[in-house]
């Protein structure tokens, strides 16, 4: 596909096509170890579930740094047709692997304080341990997967970045039945199938540096603290996109307990998980117009850019609308798809869903923005973005709406939050017409 002179509608989406292929079944990887531990040990097993997927969820943002980050730029290298673009390849090689290091060291040895200090718990302590038990020895397949996935998109080989992800994501969904069920693991074989899901994923990416077409290459470079700073600063924005979930996680794991109860605690994890899915659906088109964006921008071709912010946009927006609706039509069939609830849980749970889905229907065009502006050079409008929504003003928002509206009031942070940001992410946009 031709991302300088091919037709930006067709592009796009063959492009989005395969990242949303990619993208869902990545997500599968927690859907389903929730979907399953829920269902063989109830709530218990979907709260013990909610406690791990913070540490989870920073795995997989780490990749972020080095992959979004280094993508960028060296799809602006190539758009610029300076020649160097390899340089920053291997320096987000470089980059990503002192990162995946760290994460291993930390996530291997803390993993039970950091439990801890999350919230968790007697029974909940120990199974979430369990899940982790596998997934730490794994922690560098999590962390570089992501990396070489951004890489082979903007190097024109969406295809196997997608191959390798859903075949990944396809044995964690047999591994989870088997080693859950039929080998009667429990938790700890929900851990043990997305670990070895994530090492599938890792092996078939590698493949393509043997094609014939790969473009990426290995080469000397000076300056590797030069590069790594642009690498973070362009990454950055990504990470929180990706990350501040998990943080939000933490939050609302420990107001909800506070306020509201164990129940809700497990209908929250539900709404977590849900929302993982329309967040996956963002990420395609985010990341179906990041290398079209990139490297247009970096040949100075502006029409082009525009065009596939609007084709990005309304994508975006289709996403948010598709699953807000499907919350409010069946809150309590998707409970039933992640536990065996319980009347109290199915009592509660659709007021609670359908006040934090209002927020669905902006998310997918808040973490689109995020990508659009890395793309055009104003990573400080992106980090801006995803501080707001993912950090900064949910945060605060958590805690002070129930003090001034009651606990209930506790659901209606994201929609706040979303509304919030999404006029922000507009106005910048608006402002951004052109190419300076």
């Amino acid at each position: 596909m031709d991302l300088l002179n091919g037709k930006i509608r067709s592009v796009y989406f063959k492009y989005v096509a395969i990242s949303f292929g990619s993208c869902m079944l990545q997500c599968i990887y927690t859907l389903v170890d929730m979907a399953m531990v829920g269902q063989y040990y109830g709530p218990i097993g979907t709260a013990a579930m909610s406690m791990a997927m913070p540490i989870v969820s920073f795995i997989y943002s780490l990749a972020m740094f080095a992959g979004v980050g280094g993508a960028v730029l060296y799809s602006q290298k190539r758009g610029q047709q300076s020649g160097d673009e390899n340089q920053y390849f291997t320096a987000s090689i470089v980059f990503n692997a002192i990162i995946a290091l760290l994460a291993w060291f930390v996530v291997f040895v803390f993993n039970r304080p950091i439990l801890h200090l999350l919230g968790a718990d007697g029974t909940l302590l120990d199974m979430a341990v369990d899940y982790l038990g596998a997934i730490k020895f794994a922690v560098p397949a999590f962390v570089i997967n992501n990396m070489l996935a951004s890489f082979l998109r903007n190097d024109n080989a969406p295809g196997l970045a997608s191959v390798a992800i859903v075949a990944g994501g396809v044995f964690n969904i047999f591994g989870d039945w088997f080693f859950v069920f039929a080998l009667d693991m429990g938790i700890f074989g929900a851990g043990l199938a997305t670990a070895s899901g994530a090492v599938l994923s890792f092996v078939l990416l590698l493949t393509h540096f043997a094609t014939k077409k790969c473009t990426l290459k290995l080469t000397r470079f000076n300056g590797f603290a030069k590069k790594a700073g642009s690498i973070f600063i362009n990454g950055f924005s990504a990470f929180l996109t990706d990350f501040a979930p998990g943080v939000l996680t933490v939050m609302f794991n420990y107001q909800v307990l506070r306020l509201l109860g164990t129940d809700a605690l497990a209908v929250y994890g539900v709404i977590a998980n849900y929302s993982l899915v329309l967040m996956s659906c963002a990420y395609s088109a985010g990341q179906a117009a990041q290398p079209i964006l990139s490297i247009n921008y970096g040949a100075g071709k502006t029409d082009r850019v525009m065009e596939t912010r609007k084709y990005a946009a309304a994508t975006s927006f289709a996403f948010g609308v598709i699953f807000t609706t499907v919350l409010f039509l069946i809150p309590n069939t998707i409970v039933g798809f992640f536990m065996k609830p319980t009347e109290a849980v199915l009592t509660i749970a659709p007021a609670i869903m359908r006040a934090y889905g209002i927020s669905f229907i902006l998310m997918p065009f808040n973490m689109f923005s995020t990508y659009y502006f890395q793309s055009v050079a104003q990573a400080s409008v992106s980090m801006a973005v995803s501080l707001g929504r993912g950090l900064v003003l949910s945060g605060i928002l958590i805690f002070l709406l129930p003090v001034l509206f009651g606990n209930s009031a506790l659901w209606f942070t994201m929609p706040v939050a979303e509304f919030a940001v999404a006029i922000i992410a507009t106005v910048c946009m608006k402002k951004k017409q052109s190419i300076s």
